[in-house]
């Protein structure tokens, strides 16, 4: 049995502090759940036969469950299960995949995915006292990105910060700051123009209350030029530093979710599916080198699929730092052309429980609108791991690629 995409949405990224700070992440979650089943009006809500959420910090109002939380908040009947899977940045193309083989092996024939973060209201947090009434001071800790409360045992090489673990990456393979802001501007220009085209009209619903109706974060006007008076923010230019604001994605809010069925489901949904889940990988290395995690992940996804690199017209990277997509474009060999034809997290965002229902709904757009047959759809997950999917395309005008 095959798993189907039929229906997805997202809402706007918003920018950290920006037009969705005030919009709590279980209820962002709950207008994407919202928005994905206006999208399938003959589905009864009750046919979902559960929901899988991503979501990578869970320490403040996404916590206890947000998956389940949001079917509720969005009044799917109380009948219709949720559970929260938590792969880092990967956690909404977990969920997406989790909900695929539970199709696949017949346990569900509707299932809705999907993820959310608000980096925004992540909360601080501060560790219980070993001893109580203690003496001293404590720090509290912000849950927004990274690590935090590191265990001691944990080998200092494998716990430096993003920003670093990318800057060695670059190092390591040559990708210099020009290339990188260069791709940080071609993102930019290709979400302004793919909003201006209407590509993401059917793809991006708004949050009832914010007014926020596009990615907050776009800037039609960037360049590599003005990109390249940014200053580096992980490492100062005497030491090397390439990695700036401007080159790697921002802190965002914002859900996405999906639709997934088997085939037989298409009759209970009141629509046709969209793609295919024909493959999936998952792959692991050194922590440090997360970025560069997605290129082996694509191949056993490829593998599984029974494809190789010269069938697939399209790919959808999520863009957590541009050196790191470079670096798995150069690592796959493809044409740069076929990635992100839309846009990507360097101008979009990156609220990471969310990127991965966006990349993956983007994607079989993309295919969609191009007529191409496969695609891949990969993102690059903090602590050494990489998660991606092949996509088929089910219209009628699909390629013979």
């Amino acid at each position: 049995m095959s798993a189907f995409l039929y229906a997805a949405t997202r809402t706007p990224f918003g920018r950290f502090n920006g037009a969705l700070a005030g919009v709590r992440p279980d209820d962002l979650a709950a207008a994407a759940i919202t928005s994905t089943l206006a999208r399938v009006p003959g589905l009864d809500p009750a046919a979902i036969e559960d929901v899988v959420w991503g979501n990578a910090n869970g320490a403040g109002e996404d916590n206890r469950n947000v998956g389940r939380m949001a079917a509720l908040l969005a009044g799917l009947p109380v009948a219709v299960p949720g559970t929260t899977v938590n792969r880092l940045c990967g956690s909404g193309l977990d969920a997406a995949m989790a909900a695929s083989r539970t199709i696949e092996t017949g346990d569900a024939d509707v299932v809705l995915a999907g993820g959310v973060e608000s980096m925004t209201r992540a909360p601080w947090v501060l560790p219980k006292p070993a001893k109580p009434f203690p003496a001293g001071d404590v720090t509290a800790v912000s849950t927004t990105l990274g690590w935090r409360l590191v265990n001691p045992h944990m080998p200092r090489e494998w716990t430096v910060g993003l920003g670093e673990a990318n800057e060695l990456l670059g190092e390591r393979l040559g990708i210099s700051r020009e290339r990188q802001d260069a791709f940080a501007a071609r993102s930019h220009r290709l979400a302004h123009l793919a909003w201006e085209s209407g590509f993401y009209d059917d793809l991006v619903a708004p949050v009832p209350g914010t007014g926020l109706v596009r990615d907050e974060g776009v800037r039609a006007d960037s360049t590599p030029e003005k990109l390249a008076a940014l200053a580096p923010a992980f490492r100062p230019p005497e030491q090397g530093g390439t990695i700036t604001a401007g080159n790697a994605s921002p802190l965002s809010d914002g859900a996405s979710a999906m639709l997934l069925g088997s085939e037989r489901a298409a009759a209970a949904i009141g629509a046709e599916p969209v793609a295919r889940v024909a493959g999936r990988g998952v792959a692991a290395l050194e922590p440090r080198d997360f970025g560069y995690a997605p290129v082996e992940a694509a191949e056993r996804a490829l593998a599984r699929a029974g494809i190789g690199w010269d069938r697939v017209g399209a790919v959808e990277l999520n863009e957590a730092f541009a050196v790191q997509a470079l670096a798995c474009i150069d690592g796959w060999g493809v044409d740069p052309a076929l990635v992100n034809r839309k846009g990507g997290a360097l101008a979009i965002g990156h609220p990471l429980g969310a990127s991965g229902g966006r990349v993956l709904a983007t994607l079989a757009g993309v295919l969609r609108e191009t007529g191409e047959r496969y695609g891949v759809a990969a993102i690059c997950i903090g602590v050494g791991q990489g998660l991606a999917v092949v996509l088929e395309n089910c219209a009628e005008q699909g390629g013979t690629r």
